[in-house]
């Protein structure tokens, strides 16, 4: 029996990768679960799943996440450092599945005391991908990548040895605005934004699927993953979310991990790693008529190249990225800035941001998150610029 931890557990990986282990009773026991601020629902899960630890990380919710766990011999705790705790209680497993840079300091910890750490948060490996990757072979834990596309590569570079491997190929949607003209794109609301062809998401990965920054980011997190160039990462288009991700040989052969579009599937293979558990769906091939793919338009979807900029840059700009990332898209749900200014907003962000000599290579947990709140800050106070270039 694997025990386990979900950091997380409220969100659409967390409920995810809850579901696998009900399918699965007998194989898995789970430790601790924790939850931004959902303190009923996560109480809910905690008794559910009979943990022993329970925290919410914003402690004005941590009354509510007592009572509702009263009786049930359930520990209750608020606060960040009660999120990292969960993180640090001893078990087999962690899934990472905080949204945002708040997962970077619980993850961390996780990778630090040598466990199996199932990797879903992007901004950790964006943040301080060097930093995380470092501490976790010196640690000797083992990442495994519950993202689609990346869990598709760490399946598929199975098929050969790394030296002979040409370069790896992420599969991106395309997004709702696939097809959409420039203008039209630009005059997007959050509603349209949010509307997603093939996947169910939370609103802030949508959004980033819409502008493919998800893709900018998932270069950076597979450079720091596989440790592979960023010249040898490429994009494709493939609307019909079937083929996650692909490694190309140096003979030519190309090996792909195809799969239905439910996050269930990557999560099952980390769950059961290095073994396989059903899943809770299946492919149909019947029902396929075709796999396309196409290159992504850097004209009508500038975060791509900006990603591959901050990636190049190095040291801090991938945390700057992100973090004016982050800002951009909650400005755009919040109707304060227009959807072609969530790019332009990062890319006014990173620039400051190096004017300011704020792009410095995180040493630490510490300055990666300073150089986060900073950029978050820059980015703020950038809003209004943003906005009014584009009345």
């Amino acid at each position: 029996m694997r025990s386990i931890t979900i950091l997380g557990a409220t969100g659409s990986i967390g409920t995810s990768t809850i579901d696998l282990i009900k399918r699965n009773r007998g194989r898995y026991r789970v430790v601790a679960v924790t939850a931004a601020r959902n303190a009923a629902a996560l109480a809910r899960l905690a008794r559910d799943l009979n943990a022993s630890f329970a925290a919410v990380s914003d402690p004005a919710c941590y009354d509510e996440l007592k009572s509702a766990l009263a009786g049930s011999g359930i520990e209750a705790a608020a606060g960040e450092a009660a999120v990292v705790e969960a993180a640090l209680r001893p078990s087999d497993w962690v899934m990472g599945a905080i949204t945002g840079a708040a997962g970077l300091r619980p993850t961390l910890a996780a990778a630090e005391r040598g466990t199996i750490v199932a990797l879903a948060n992007k901004e950790t490996l964006v943040c301080a991908g060097k930093l995380f990757m470092r501490r976790a072979a010196a640690a000797g834990a083992t990442v495994l990548p519950v993202d689609s596309e990346h869990n598709a590569i760490f399946q598929a570079l199975g098929a050969g040895t790394r030296e002979n491997v040409h370069r790896i190929i992420l599969t991106a949607s395309g997004g709702p605005f696939r097809t959409w003209s420039a203008d039209a794109i630009r005059a997007a609301t959050p509603e349209q934004a949010l509307r997603h062809p093939n996947w169910s998401m939370g609103p802030k990965v949508t959004i980033d699927s819409a502008t493919l920054m998800n893709k900018g980011l998932e270069i950076i997190e597979a450079h720091h993953l596989f440790d592979v160039p960023a010249a040898a990462i490429d994009v494709f288009v493939h609307p019909q979310s079937i083929v996650h991700g692909m490694v190309e040989y140096r003979d030519g052969s190309m090996v792909a991990q195809l799969g239905p579009t439910d996050m269930r599937v990557p999560i099952a293979h980390c769950l059961a790693w290095p073994d396989r558990i059903d899943a809770a769906t299946r492919l149909d091939f019947a029902r396929l008529q075709s796999l396309t793919f196409e290159a992504p338009d850097p004209e009508r979807f500038p975060a791509l190249r900006l990603a591959r900029l901050a990636l190049e840059a190095g040291a801090g700009a991938p945390t700057v990225l992100n973090a004016a990332n982050e800002v951009a898209v909650g400005e755009f749900l919040e109707r304060r800035i227009g959807f072609a200014g969530i790019p332009a907003l990062v890319e006014a962000t990173i620039a400051a941001a190096a004017a300011r000599g704020m792009l410095s290579e995180p040493s630490d947990v510490e300055s990666a998150l300073a150089i986060d709140h900073n950029a978050r800050s820059l980015a703020r106070d950038l809003v209004p610029q943003i906005a009014l270039k584009a009345s």
